[in-house]
């Protein structure tokens, strides 16, 4: 046994994490928490994960629920195409499998939305299998433990490191070392201020020796974000509806529902250039329409875009109002909590009930 993977051991006997997921090999409930865990920290994924454990016990609940069930229950976690492929894996399962998880990390693979990391994962953690698994804790405790200065976002480095990982895998239990190296990354050898001087690894971590803990490990490239600019019209009816549509495109937020949106390059619209812009000079060709109130600024980050979004009231004031609207659909304004929507939409609604979001303009268009 290397002499990492024994300390590593060691340290974990004494400093595991108490997790819901972590004692039991059930299959399902295990990729149930690695699909909520992606690219989600555990204090965030926490509370979805013992939502959807506790609605959906069996991957056969999951299978049956209703899609906007499942999106409106993930609604606020991002990422939504890991509810989407949660969802086609769970029927896939029941539908071809017959309610059976694959039980090889080749069949586990397999599984839309299922990467490397998450099949070993599951392999070891529910069948203990001799994967070890490769995640951004075992990049950075292995790179500065090693010194290694490969980019860990680079062919040539994730090739390095799994083959690492593999090495030093305690093939006994596999899947209590996998669980000892996460959970060192996480509470231990940390991304920022690592307890380096407490550490039971520190006789041996080539990074601190060299003073270049800090700079381990290596990525080779930066986000790229792209800045995008939302402006939503809340159509109010005459009847005290509301207009929303589901956002079908291969966009973000897919299968969510939303107000009428419109994109503009550069910047938002302003009170003052709304009535500017193409789409709603056709709305007020076509119909009485006009802006009670208009919102400030919201902005949200996406790991490559980052919105900027304003709101607009607007009032119909014909009952016929579909010529220009045909995927929208009218529900009572009580109702919108019933339908999942961005974290953007919902974060103004809430402003706006608590009287922060709106500024009352009313300038009518027409």
């Amino acid at each position: 046994m290397h002499v990492f993977t024994q300390q590593l051991l060691q340290w974990q006997a004494g400093n595991t994490r108490q997790l819901p997921w972590k004692n039991t090999n059930n299959a399902y409930i295990i990729w149930l928490s690695e699909v909520i865990l992606q690219q989600t920290r555990v204090e965030q994924g926490m509370p979805y994960f013992l939502k959807f454990a506790a609605r959906y016990p069996s991957v056969s609940d999951l299978a049956n629920a209703p899609d906007d069930e499942v999106m409106h229950l993930w609604e606020g976690l991002g990422y939504y195409s890991r509810a989407r492929n949660m969802l086609h894996t769970a029927r896939y399962i029941v539908r071809e499998l017959n309610g059976v998880f694959p039980q090889t990390y080749e069949e586990i693979r397999r599984l839309k939305g299922v990467g490397d990391y998450t099949a070993a994962a599951i392999a070891s953690f529910a069948y203990g299998l001799p994967y070890a698994v490769v995640d951004g804790n075992v990049y950075r405790v292995l790179s500065r433990y090693f010194g290694i200065d490969t980019p860990v976002d680079h062919p040539k480095g994730k090739q390095q490191f799994s083959q690492l990982a593999q090495q030093l895998l305690y093939t006994p239990n596999p899947g209590l070392f996998n669980q000892a190296i996460m959970d060192f990354g996480a509470l231990q050898c940390t991304p920022a201020k690592p307890n380096c001087p407490t550490c039971p690894l520190n006789n041996s971590c080539v990074a601190y020796a060299d003073g270049r803990v800090a700079a381990l490990p290596v990525k080779s490239k930066k986000i790229v974000r792209k800045n995008r600019f939302f402006n939503f019209v809340i159509l109010h009816t005459p009847s005290g509806g509301v207009l929303l549509r589901k956002r079908t495109a291969k966009d973000i937020w897919e299968n969510l529902y939303e107000f009428l949106l419109l994109e503009t390059d550069g910047q938002l619209l302003t009170p003052q250039t709304a009535g500017n812009h193409h789409f709603i000079k056709q709305l007020t060709h076509h119909y009485r329409l006009s802006f009670r109130s208009a919102s400030v600024m919201f902005k949200q980050q996406l790991t490559h875009q980052t919105i900027y979004a304003c709101f607009f009231e607007a009032d119909i004031a014909q009952p016929d109002f579909f010529t220009l609207l045909q995927d929208f659909f009218e529900i009572p304004e009580n109702e919108i909590n019933r339908y999942a929507l961005p974290k953007i939409i919902n974060n103004y609604l809430t402003n706006r009930k608590n009287g922060a979001a709106a500024l009352q303009l009313h300038l009518p268009l027409l």
